[in-house]
């Protein structure tokens, strides 16, 4: 096991010993160890090797031992046997919003809830309301977690199904008797949250295929399997259908599944418009519904599909009927942002708060990754439970950053870390004076505490874009998709706030948030406002999300020009100074 892995076992050990009700110092032993493990500079493996993992300070005997057998054999019976001494369903309520280990703990000794079931009748019987700690207003969002979970049981992040997709549709294209293949539904047109993944293969020989789809590693189950189509169930408890098709009709199929509904319908009308008709097998020289060959409409792709009901290409992304028809026929359809035309991101962590890599391997990383520039914007000191920096501390990692970037520039490097801070929005002000934010290249200004007041909230985030030294909104409505409702805020009153004020919204693209909502950016766009796509990256490995936020972008309508991290260095400089100018 690696560090990262083992880490996330030592804090697994932490959260179940406290659901046992062990002693806080000893739960917290094994966080501050994964902490620890996670801040290294050199392999775990070679401190293991070298017998020199007791001498970190806060690694003693018993935890040496634990995390040795875990980076030698990749497991640790402690943590299996642990592991099955903690009924499933206790470690299940911990993903409903508002439980920790101490709540479940009381709610299992008092009540007996051992379950989601257990727990939402308890509710319902009034008794989770008498108990100390929790009173009616906790009961109330505890059934609201319950079935809010429930609805998203069969849901999933968009970043969870490429995942699981990208490896069977790269094995499909190995296949000799597949032509073609793609994803399609709500996956290729990269929602931000998924029913069941849609493949669609084209073969002259689908039953050969489909016998090789089912055969693939990360199956769990096969539903159904027939002639033309098969359905699985994937690790992760992903549905995912797989429908193969003869060539000529892959274009029309590949239409047809990738949706949406609403587009489909205006589709299918304008072919009707036409003395046409158009289905998932084809598109027909006839006005009743037909499959006869003889009557198709040639077309090699589904960019012949568009032309011949007189329409430019539309992506897929923008397939919503949300507008694209009458752009389309206006010839106003953007040319929209592709994920080279990034250059660097403006919201990033390091660990100097919650980050799980240093400045020099952040810098080596993305330097490495073709990027131009990188803004390290740390948390601020409101933001104590991830480590939020004082204002000393925002300097001494100023002098650092400096430091490493001169020592770039001796080496003949162009990369360049940016200085920075996601200071918290406060009830009343921001977490930081200006004088301090001044001496920052980027202020991302966040709300991480919200009011449960729509009027607030927004007057809260409006007051942060008024200010001259913020260039952007961090994550505008808290979001965290299948976790945790947004936050109420006026949205359309920030955007004319940010388009007044000359501020940029973030379109956060961690998997989970995806905040501004893409259903949005056309309304920012035609206020002026600037998109910064940004990965809130703790890890180096979250530059990917880069990509991920490119596609919701897409989504978005947004173009190069609508993107504020798509210029080089020299010119974010001067965009970055602009603000502080007054525009």
């Amino acid at each position: 096991m690696d560090k990262e892995k083992v880490a996330a076992v030592l804090v697994e050990i932490g959260t179940l010993l406290e659901l046992k009700g062990e002693n806080p110092f000893k739960t917290r032993a094994y966080t501050n160890a994964a902490r620890t493990l996670e801040s290294l500079s050199e392999p775990l493996a070679t401190l293991v090797a070298e017998k020199r993992l007791g001498g970190i300070k806060g690694i003693g005997a018993a935890l040496e031992q634990k995390i040795t057998e875990l980076v030698e054999t990749g497991g640790l019976k402690y943590y299996d046997d642990l592991k099955a001494s903690i009924a499933p369903g206790l470690v299940e309520l911990l993903d409903i919003p508002g439980l920790g280990p101490r709540k479940i703990q009381a709610l299992n000794q008092k009540l007996g809830v051992d379950s989601s079931a257990s727990l939402e009748a308890a509710c319902q019987a009034g008794k989770v309301a008498e108990l100390d700690g929790f009173g009616e207003k906790t009961q109330t969002n505890l059934l609201e977690g319950i079935e809010r979970k429930r609805q998203y049981a069969s849901k999933h992040r968009l970043a969870d199904a490429l995942a699981a997709a990208e490896p069977l549709l790269e094995s499909l294209r190995q296949h000799p008797d597949v032509v073609r293949c793609s994803t399609a539904g709500s996956l290729r047109r990269f929602k931000e949250v998924i029913g069941d993944i849609d493949l669609l293969a084209s073969s002259k020989h689908p039953v050969a295929v489909l016998e090789y789809f089912v055969a693939q590693p990360g199956i769990l189950k096969v539903i159904v399997q027939g002639d033309t189509k098969a359905s699985v169930i994937l690790e992760g408890g992903i549905q995912c259908d797989l429908r193969v098709v003869s060539d000529q009709e892959f274009p029309f199929a590949l239409a047809y599944f990738t949706g949406s509904k609403e587009h489909n319908i205006v589709m299918r009308q304008r072919a009707i418009g036409r003395g046409l008709r158009l289905n998932e097998y084809g598109l027909f020289k006839s006005k009743a519904e037909t499959r006869d060959p003889k009557l198709l409409v040639a077309c090699p792709d589904e960019a012949g599909i568009f032309s011949t009901l007189d329409l430019p290409f539309v992506p897929p992304e923008l397939r919503e009927d949300h507008g694209e028809f009458a752009a389309g026929e206006k010839g106003a359809l953007p040319k929209l942002l592709e994920w080279t035309d990034l250059k660097g991101a403006l919201h990033n962590h390091s660990t100097w708060s919650d980050g799980h890599n240093t400045l020099e391997e952040i810098a080596t990383y993305m330097e490495g990754l073709g990027l131009e520039y990188w803004a390290i914007t740390d948390h601020s000191r409101a933001s104590f439970q991830a480590n939020g920096l004082d204002p000393q501390r925002v300097r001494d990692q100023l002098k650092e950053i400096k430091q490493l970037n001169a020592k770039l520039a001796d080496s003949g490097s162009d990369f360049r870390l940016l200085t920075g801070c996601e200071v918290d929005i406060l009830k009343d002000r921001l977490d930081f004076d200006d004088d301090l934010l001044a001496e920052l290249d980027v202020v991302v200004a966040s709300l991480h505490v919200s009011a449960n007041n729509e009027a607030e909230n927004t007057k809260r985030l409006i007051r942060a874009a008024e200010n001259k030294f913020v260039h952007t909104l961090g994550h505008l409505t808290g979001r965290l998709l299948l976790e945790r409702e947004p936050y109420p805020v006026n949205q359309q009153a920030v955007i004319d706030a940010c388009a007044e004020t000359g501020t940029w919204i973030e379109l956060n693209c961690n998997p989970y948030r995806f905040d501004l909502d893409w259903r949005l950016w056309p309304y920012a766009k035609s206020k002026g406002v600037q998109c910064v796509i940004n990965p809130d990256a703790h890890r180096n490995e979250h530059a990917g999300f880069l990509r991920l936020g490119v596609g919701v972008a897409r989504k978005g309508w947004l173009t190069k020009a609508d993107v504020i991290n798509t210029l080089p260095l020299e010119k974010l400089q001067q965009e970055l100074k602009r603000k502080r100018q007054g525009g």
